[in-house]
């Protein structure tokens, strides 16, 4: 379980389990600060040595690709860090203690968190207001998936949209007529990062 963790170490945490998975190697520091927009390694070092004495990161001196995620990392339930606007991009919490007892195979995922909704902008696509969006970590998403994004280089910020994307422009498009999307083109499209796809939801019935 990863209660103990912010958001910003959960967010880096996740890319490299998610990426060390996908490629068979660790990232690097680089790469691990390219994937979130940051610019210097400092931050990112801090991060990963939080991780390593947690327990959740395994460490080789001296290797490029040395942060590995250690079998402790590898949660059996399914983390809920906070909010996610179905709206306009609000701040995500992290719950503290606040885990989902459900395996993340249920979602056809190796590893995914759940992200609670809040407004209206998604309902089209059948997400509601409460309901707890599933989002399996990772970086790209093909063009019409529905993804949990961060905006403007900013952890904390986070939104539910449809992503589409040509070469100069990036849309991030709700599912609800009464909202407008967020249009970003050109050398805007970088304040844009995908920190997951929407892989499914939980709606809790009745009070």
């Amino acid at each position: 379980m990863t209660s103990d963790l912010t958001p910003r170490q959960k967010s880096i945490l996740d890319f490299i389990i998610a990426f060390q998975r996908e490629h068979r190697i660790a990232p690097t520091v680089r790469e691990i600060g390219d994937h979130f927009g940051l610019s210097g390694p400092a931050g990112i070092h801090r991060i990963l040595n939080i991780l390593k004495e947690k327990g959740y990161l395994l460490a080789e001196p001296g290797k490029k690709r040395s942060w590995r995620f250690s079998d402790h990392a590898a949660m059996s339930g399914i983390p809920l860090l906070g909010n996610i606007a179905a709206g306009a991009p609000i701040e995500a919490v992290a719950v503290d203690g606040d885990d989902l007892p459900l395996s993340p195979g249920l979602f056809g995922c190796k590893e995914c968190f759940g992200l609670r909704v809040k407004g209206d902008s998604m309902i089209e696509a059948h997400i509601m207001d409460g309901d707890l969006a599933i989002i399996r970590p990772q970086p790209r998403v093909d063009s019409g998936t529905i993804a949990a994004v961060l905006v403007q280089d900013l952890l904390t910020e986070t939104t539910l949209k449809i992503v589409r994307y040509t070469r100069a422009v990036l849309t991030l498009e709700p599912a609800n007529p009464v909202y407008a999307p967020l249009v970003f083109k050109g050398p805007q499209r970088s304040r844009v990062r995908v920190l997951g796809k929407y892989v499914g939801l939980i709606r809790k019935i009745g009070v």
